[in-house]
């Protein structure tokens, strides 16, 4: 059976089948990056809260596990790991005592400079056959569907309380 290429299909194909392609990517994406990263001792429970962190050290595990697509139940378990480990630590939130911030630490930042080598080397052989402009064009792109995912999940969340 000869398949339609994607760039030929009618505009409103290529929406339906945009979900089902974007997921199935999503999840070998990933797989390929594990694998990658696995061969350098790094594990998706270690690199994956870390570089959370170094693009916005002091949030909340909350907004850290929702980042993560997390439970925070299952968060703090791993954050306990990466605190032992010192590449972590909670600090207390100036604007309400009884809540932590996260922060890296400094051999947390070293740890995420070493993962970034290696998630880079990985993220660029994968997109090897897309120029730049491609990539910037399927970035803009995402950023949409962000706004609109965001907006969706905010109505969601609003129609559950």
């Amino acid at each position: 059976m000869t398949e339609t290429p994607p760039s030929t299909l009618p505009a409103d194909s290529a929406k339906t089948l945009f979900g089902f392609q974007f997921v199935t990517l999503s999840r070998r994406w990933r797989k390929v990056i594990h694998a990658e990263l696995a061969k350098a001792g790094l594990t998706d429970a270690t690199w994956a809260p870390l570089v959370h962190l170094d693009a916005g050290d002091g949030i909340s595990q909350t907004e850290l596990a929702d980042h993560l697509a997390l439970d925070t139940s299952s968060l703090v378990r791993l954050l306990d790991i990466l605190s032992e480990r010192g590449l972590t630590e909670r600090r207390v939130d100036p604007k309400d005592r009884r809540a932590r911030l996260l922060y890296l630490t400094p051999e947390g930042h070293t740890e995420v400079a070493r993962i970034k080598t290696h998630l880079n080397a990985v993220e660029a052989m994968l997109l090897t056959d897309l120029s730049d402009t491609e990539v910037a064009a399927l970035i803009r792109a995402m950023e949409k569907i962000n706004i609109t995912v965001e907006r969706a999940l905010t109505q969601t969340t609003k129609a559950d309380t």
